[in-house]
């Protein structure tokens, strides 16, 4: 058993906190905010981000970054996207050289356009990338937690490192995969949050079941271009990483990202829709890093860039999706 530390007490930071501890790892939860650890602490419950789930007795919570990586074999960074990079930093003179580092936050640090693997490379040592990967795939934090069979994927350089996240976190219900593309990964989780709004977009304007599969077939090849074109695999974004997690973002009701891209196909503000969560939609700020990598690599991306237009630039959303159904006509093939 491994003395493991959670940086990132939202819902999926919690999940993955409580698999582990159920496996009988040694667990601490590092929460941003004292009253959510005390809340885990006190009731063994996560009533802020993760509300109706009982969590293993033995899991801790502690708002000491410090003292939740004292002693860390494991590290495991899921804080949101825009602070990866802050949280790590502070984290990075508490982690051991040989701890096992894993990244399971999706999206793109806006300001620098940089994937989640970039961001924490520039604040940790060589010897702590060493082992580096990345675990990400369709599941819900709720439906994890309630031990609702689920499938993920491990991705790094190291196989062994990959071979590791494996074994620590396979279990009956929590299927854990392996693989070695790591931007192919990382990606997959970014980018599906972006076409999840549009899915949402278009079921809040009426659009059926016929809308909602074309959207989630050419959002995936939007993803594979702009993937291919930063050294992605392709074969990636047919597996778990990309199809899986974009099916499930687009489709389920748990959904942040749908349910914001939803609401907006209803009518309501972007201001009014954020200021009502708790927890982040990723998608949103990630819109953006997809525009300007969009642009920076020549590659043609509609859905996202329509998407962008509602949220940043006030296209009205019905003639958003008018845009796309009018472009001009073409060979499907022109992936």
């Amino acid at each position: 058993m491994k003395r493991v530390a959670v940086i990132g007490a939202g819902s999926w930071g919690t999940a993955l906190a409580a698999v582990l501890a159920k496996k009988g790892h040694d667990v601490h939860l590092w929460a941003f905010e004292a009253e959510v650890a005390e809340q885990i602490t006190q009731g063994q419950e996560n009533t802020s981000y993760l509300s109706g789930v009982d969590l293993p007795e033995n899991l801790r919570s502690t708002a000491d970054l410090e003292s939740a990586l004292e002693g860390a074999e494991v590290v495991v960074s899921v804080s949101p996207a825009q602070v990866v990079g802050s949280v790590m930093a502070e984290a990075a003179p508490h982690i051991a050289d040989d701890a096992l580092v894993l990244s399971a936050s999706k999206g793109i640090e806006t300001t620098t356009l940089r994937r989640m693997d970039e961001v924490i490379s520039e604040v940790l040592s060589p010897a702590q990338m060493a082992r580096f990967t990345v675990l990400s795939g369709p599941s819900f934090a709720l439906e994890v937690a309630k031990e609702i069979p689920t499938a993920v994927v491990a991705a790094s350089d190291n196989s062994d490192a990959a071979l590791a996240a494996q074994d620590l976190f396979q279990t009956e219900y929590f299927r854990v995969y392996t693989g070695s593309d790591v931007i192919g990964v990382e990606l997959g989780g970014a980018l599906k949050n972006v076409i999840a709004l549009g899915a949402g977009v278009a079921a809040g304007l009426g659009g059926g079941l016929n809308t909602l599969a074309a959207l989630i077939t050419r959002g995936l090849a939007e993803m594979r271009r702009l993937g291919v074109a930063m050294g992605a695999r392709a074969a990636t974004f047919s597996g778990l990483a990309g199809m899986g997690d974009l099916v499930l973002t687009c489709t389920g009701t748990l959904s942040r990202n749908r349910t914001v891209g939803y609401r907006l196909g209803q009518g309501e503000s972007l201001e009014d829709i954020l200021a009502e969560m708790s927890a982040v939609a990723e998608g949103v700020a990630t819109s953006h890093a997809v525009h300007d990598l969009a642009a920076q690599y020549g590659v043609e991306m509609p859905i996202a860039e329509e998407v962008f237009g509602i949220l940043t630039l006030g296209t009205d959303p019905e003639q958003a999706l008018k845009n796309l159904m009018q472009r001009d006509p073409k060979p499907e093939d022109s992936f």
